[in-house]
């Protein structure tokens, strides 16, 4: 197949486009440079000129503080680029993997969030997801995938950023009242391509599987890193922020299931990869 993947400047996009390269198929990268999904125009040349059957998009406005301060960009390209890619695919029947987020989510209940849980967002991040979520929904052949707390090669991150803080000796301070699952990009990645491959269309949930708070994985990134650090477990509040943030982001995976996909490794073990490869 052809497959066109937006966002390959990103840490997931790369992933994405390897994974899928791997596997014997025609790849077209897209980043800001050749199709800004902001500019109608763009979308519409790329997209004519190559003909993709499946575009796997993963191209986002991501910074969720910068968001509250700028929500009219993050919607531009979370909602508008959104609708430019899902027009050419309703017209054309083309299918559409779209990458949302667990910020959907108030983070409300006592369990994990299930596919099907009311939406709740309570940052402009979350709800410029949900609504391109609301505009997938109208095509025939569409995936929408969940995942949180991303990591992966090539790309700035919480672990990243915990590592190089840790290696200059600065005392860290780590939210630990909000709990989550971190993600791999290269185990996500695999899971995208083989719903590439399939017409098990819908909801799905991805995460590593496991969980923890920001602090667990903070200390779990140290000591596989072997660094001495000085972590300190601070409240959200404390920290502070434009953006509030879920204090659950745990995500159920019946949808995975239902379909037959493997679900993806345990955390730790992906942070260990990652740690490794780094």
């Amino acid at each position: 197949m052809k497959i066109l993947v937006t966002g390959c400047g990103g840490q997931l996009g790369r992933a994405v486009a390897e994974e899928l390269q791997s596997r014997g198929h025609t790849v077209v990268r897209t980043d800001r440079k050749n199709m800004d999904i902001t500019d109608r125009e763009a979308v519409e040349r790329m997209l004519l000129s190559e003909e993709p059957d499946v575009i796997v998009h993963c191209a986002a406005y991501t910074n969720v503080e910068h968001a509250e301060e700028e929500p009219s960009l993050c919607r531009m390209a979370n909602v508008q680029g959104t609708a430019h890619i899902a027009k050419y695919c309703k017209r054309q029947g083309r299918k559409l993997l779209y990458i949302s987020t667990d910020y959907v989510f108030g983070g409300e209940g006592d369990g994990p969030h299930g596919e099907d849980d009311k939406a709740s967002p309570i940052n402009v991040y979350g709800q410029s997801k949900y609504d391109g979520e609301q505009i997938v929904r109208t095509l025939d052949r569409y995936f929408i995938v969940r995942t949180s707390w991303v990591f992966g090669k090539g790309g700035n991150n919480f672990v990243t950023a915990i590592l190089r803080r840790a290696r200059q000796g600065q005392a860290l301070q780590v939210v630990d009242d909000q709990i989550g699952s971190p993600t791999y990009t290269d185990d996500l990645a695999a899971l995208l391509a083989d719903m590439a491959e399939s017409e098990e269309y819908g909801v799905y949930h991805a995460t590593n599987e496991g969980e923890c708070t920001w602090y667990e994985l903070a200390r779990e990134t140290v000591r596989l890193a072997g660094i001495d650090a000085e972590i300190t477990p601070i409240s959200a509040a404390a920290y502070g922020g434009k953006a509030k943030r879920p204090s659950d982001s745990r995500l159920a995976k019946h949808a995975l299931d239902r379909a037959g996909f493997r679900r993806l490794p345990d955390w730790k073990d992906a942070l260990k990869r990652y740690i490794q490869y780094l």
